[in-house]
């Protein structure tokens, strides 16, 4: 889950996995059912990215389309599809995002969608296969250690038409209600998570419910006026504390938010309560988890915030547009050296964002400044955006593409230029011909080190 925890502690020991007194009586005789669950390996689910691969092999999870439970959990670092993006790997309970967005009806084509605590990425990838096509995708992560994992991961799902962002929630109230949805999967005590995590079980206390409750209010209270009226807000945990779940939905109610219900099948073992839905690992394949949905009533649009376009195109940015697939429907921003495409309708709102928060990426990085030109960033060659036909293909095997993964330079005869590698017929990234070697232009920071 993307839950944000607070700084590990010191404990060495590990606690013993007990449930909170509060869950005892939530549940009743239920109780040593959901203890017993706990003390079982956890379930192994993945969630398969539709643009880039047919789900395969593995039992559906009920409420995810894409998503898969595996019967053992395989050794992913080792596949080159988890690289490329393929599939993201998580908690299936996570996934009844899916159900949620279901629950909105159909979103506008040009929705604005800010996912507000983004990391590590399920929910912003999840998010990236469920929009519409036209839709901008904001991701957002103010935890510095976090934001490397956001970044990655978004980049090899390959959606185009994303912008991460690293803000804290109020630095966003200068553009006004902006937001058609918005995803708050808050920072929380993570009871859910005492099967999984044994930090979780060592941290947890009240003092650190409470404090996660204050933060959590803190953060919808921003969210709610970053909202447009008529637009929904997703909320979510990874906890089974009502301060944290069902109370801060009941403050967004009294706020003036409508209640929405998210549809469940009494098969899958998903429990309604006042104010959402609840998972608990003995009635669900997957971990400890609240959602709820709500909607912001229709009212007056207020001011927003200023949209005007950054800097022009740089000189020889023409070069960079010839490798995209829709070269006239893309604007190129420069934003740290970096070259970013991002569809032309949404290129006065990035640049907004840039002006306004603290922006990693104003859209999908496109190419590196180098010398006097440009070279293909690693996240175009993972991205829908790339004309694969603009670069000569190296399409390799498994074995091949795994030593790839790992950094090496690949023997040759006469190389030069720039090839994009391919395995599975999908984007990987990029090697620079060397004579009797193509060079490796795999970041280091994304490199194998298991043999």
């Amino acid at each position: 889950m993307a839950a944000r925890r607070p700084v590990k502690s010191k404990a060495s020991r590990q606690a013993p996995l007990e449930l909170p007194p509060h869950v005892a009586g939530l549940l009743g005789a239920e109780a040593a059912d959901l203890l017993h669950a706990l003390h079982q390996p956890p379930p192994v689910s993945i969630r398969w990215n539709p643009a880039k691969h047919k789900a395969a092999d593995g039992e559906q999870v009920p409420w995810c389309d894409q998503g898969r439970y595996l019967p053992e959990r395989p050794v992913f670092t080792l596949d080159p599809l988890l690289h490329s993006g393929a599939y993201y790997v998580q908690e299936a309970a996570s996934m009844l995002l899916e159900q949620a967005l279901e629950a909105c009806g159909p979103l506008p084509s040009d929705a604005v969608v800010l996912d507000l605590c983004a990391a590590p990425g399920g929910k912003s990838t999840h998010l990236a296969a469920l929009l519409p096509r036209q839709a901008l995708l904001i991701s957002n992560e103010v935890v510095r250690a976090r934001q490397a994992p956001l970044t990655e991961n978004l980049w090899k799902w390959g959606r185009h038409d994303c912008v991460v962002t690293a803000a804290d929630p109020q630095d966003f109230l200068p553009l006004g209600p902006f937001c058609d949805l918005l995803v708050v999967d808050a920072p929380c005590s993570g009871e859910g998570m005492f099967r999984k995590d044994p930090h979780a079980r060592n941290q947890w206390g009240p003092n650190l419910v409470r404090t996660c409750a204050e933060r959590q209010s803190a953060i919808l209270g921003h969210a709610w006026n970053l909202l447009k009226p008529g637009g929904y807000l997703v909320y979510s945990t990874c906890t089974w504390e009502p301060a944290e779940n069902e109370d801060q939905v009941e403050g967004l109610v009294r706020n003036g938010a409508e209640l929405l219900q998210i549809p469940v099948q009494g098969q899958w073992g998903v429990v309604q309560s006042a104010a959402g839905i609840r998972c608990y690992p003995h009635r669900v394949r997957g971990e400890g988890f609240f959602m709820a949905l709500v909607r912001k009533p229709m009212e007056a649009m207020g001011p927003g915030g200023t949209t005007t376009l950054g800097r022009p195109m740089p000189a020889g940015a023409d070069s960079v547009r010839q490798w995209l697939r829709d070269r006239e429907g893309s604007v190129l921003l420069e934003h740290r050296s970096v070259l970013h495409a991002i569809s032309r309708p949404w290129a006065p709102l990035a640049a907004a964002l840039a002006g306004t928060v603290q922006v990693l990426a104003p859209g999908i990085p496109a190419a590196l400044h180098k010398g006097d030109g440009w070279q293909p960033h690693p996240a175009l060659a993972l991205n829908a955006v790339l004309d694969h036909g603009a670069f000569p293909a190296m399409d390799l095997g498994r074995e091949q593409a795994l030593r790839y993964l790992r950094g090496e330079a690949m023997p040759a005869t006469g190389a030069s230029g720039t090839a994009l590698v391919r395995c599975n017929g999908l984007g990987l990234g990029w090697a620079n011909g060397a004579g009797n070697r193509w060079n490796n232009l795999w970041p280091a920071e994304w490199r194998i080190r298991m043999r």
